[in-house]
């Protein structure tokens, strides 16, 4: 707002500078000194304001809500592992049972691999499959996805042994 002023005095101030040349000789230096001055105060002003009053964080709220869905609350039965094409890849189905408080909408579930002939065990490897499974509180629903293991050459799969764990779990109202 202060601009609103300083604009016609500044139009005045020229156009008596262009028109008389006495008023020439005596506004420029008071003009000079003005304009430093205003610099020097605009100088101050941010400098003072730079550091100003940053914003507080806002203390967390406590909820009284339930966290939501853990990986306990997930559980898989009736897996079964079919070998599908090519020679490493299989086809897991299953079922996943909801004993969470909330709405479970996907899962991760990791696999591993072992061939156990004997009892030897070697790793063949990891897979790990997001399941999109919307499942309700307190119920189960059917899944099936699809695995992929590393294939070496002249090695045969005589003795798969399983193992699959739930890694991370994704729950929302209904």
């Amino acid at each position: 707002m202060l601009w609103l002023i300083a604009l016609p005095v500044g139009l005045v101030v020229v156009y008596l500078a262009a028109r008389f040349s006495r008023f020439r000789q005596w506004a420029e230096p008071i003009l000079s000194v003005a304009v430093a001055l205003g610099l020097l105060v605009a100088f101050i002003i941010w400098f003072a304001d730079r550091d100003g009053d940053k914003p507080v964080a806002p203390e967390p709220v406590q909820t009284t809500t339930p966290a939501g869905l853990t990986a306990a609350d997930v559980v898989l039965e009736d897996l079964t592992f079919e070998q599908s094409q090519p020679e490493r890849s299989f086809r897991l189905r299953g079922t996943v049972t909801n004993k969470g408080p909330t709405l479970l909408e996907y899962f991760r579930l990791s696999v591993t691999l072992e061939n156990c002939p004997g009892d030897a065990c070697e790793t063949i490897g990891d897979d790990t499959a997001l399941i999109l499974a919307r499942v309700p509180a307190g119920q189960d629903r059917a899944f099936e996805t699809y695995l992929t293991f590393p294939n070496r050459e002249g090695e045969s799969l005589t003795a798969p042994k399983w193992t699959t764990s739930v890694l991370e779990v994704r729950g929302g109202a209904r």
